[in-house]
């Protein structure tokens, strides 16, 4: 079963997690801009993270076989930074228009402050205007009214419903989420957010329709193969792989398809590995013997 996990970090993973990853069936990943885990503290950390994303990170995750795309914005969190925050608004329209760029996100809200509802709303139209999705974080405290928020945000200022992804749901938001006729992400956290057996059990009560999962593995507490580890407990708990596979594959491709960037080859093969291939230079292998499949 091919498995798509549309909210990693992994800026923040190591190449065993790649490779593991491949192992476990992760065909194709997106990676949200987010916090680094300490402020940033000028505008230039941010472009070069930009750049990363765009560039070295993609390189690195075709070498173990994965296609690796990403979503870029100002994060929630920083947000609330005067110091940066306008910078980076500025540097978004020219990584917007990246191919491997497929959304805009994450953005939402955190602390939920007037500073992080304006550039939400000011992101909102951009993505509006590049017409691209959208990807939102709803905030770790007070998680209903955060939500609900959101969803009035989304729909004051107009954006297709359709095209706005919500992460991070739980059994109090996911009815107020699919209500709303947004998109419903699922985080599954070794100790917080959505763990396998109550991804399971929402599966089974509201379907598949709209209902998406990830990992959200970054520099913290996490587990790059939580979806793999999901759809084994949905098997067990009695899903028909049908219905896995529409959600860990099937609607993450369709919704950041309505990107029209998202190039998973005719039928969602994986990249083709070539290790010998460098990065400005650089290699992933640090003197290992490179994997080289052989070209069709």
């Amino acid at each position: 079963m091919k498995i798509f996990d549309h909210h990693i970090h992994m800026t923040s993973r190591t190449t065993d997690d790649y490779q593991a990853m491949a192992d476990a069936g992760i065909v194709a990943v997106i990676e949200p801009a987010f916090w680094m885990g300490q402020p940033r503290t000028h505008v230039g950390s941010y472009e070069d993270y930009f750049l990363s994303l765009v560039g070295w990170e993609r390189f690195r995750a075709k070498q173990f076989g994965i296609h690796h795309f990403c979503t870029i914005a100002l994060n929630p969190k920083e947000a609330n930074n005067p110091d940066i925050a306008e910078g980076v608004m500025e540097l978004l329209p020219i990584y917007l228009e990246k191919e491997s760029c497929v959304g805009v996100g994450e953005i939402g809200l955190d602390d939920q402050t007037e500073k992080e509802t304006d550039y939400f709303e000011a992101q909102i139209q951009l993505a509006i205007d590049y017409e691209l999705p959208v990807l939102i974080h709803t905030p770790h405290r007070d998680k209903m009214t955060g939500t609900q928020r959101i969803i009035d945000m989304v729909n004051a200022i107009g954006i297709e419903p359709g095209r706005v992804l919500i992460d991070h749901n739980n059994e109090e938001t996911l009815p107020l989420t699919l209500d709303s006729g947004c998109w419903a992400g699922h985080s599954v956290y070794p100790h917080t957010k959505m763990d396998e057996g109550r991804m399971a059990s929402l599966v089974k009560q509201y379907g598949t329709e709209r209902i998406t999962i990830n990992s959200a593995a970054d520099w913290g507490v996490s587990d790059p193969l939580k979806v793999p580890k999901t759809v084994q407990v949905m098997r067990e708990a009695g899903i028909a792989d049908s219905d896995i596979e529409t959600v860990v594959w099937h609607n993450p491709v369709f919704f950041f398809g309505q990107s029209g960037r998202l190039d998973l080859g005719e039928h969602g093969e994986r990249p083709r590995v070539d290790q010998s291939e460098l990065w400005e230079g650089n290699s992933v292998l640090r003197g290992q013997a490179p994997v080289v499949e052989p070209a069709e």
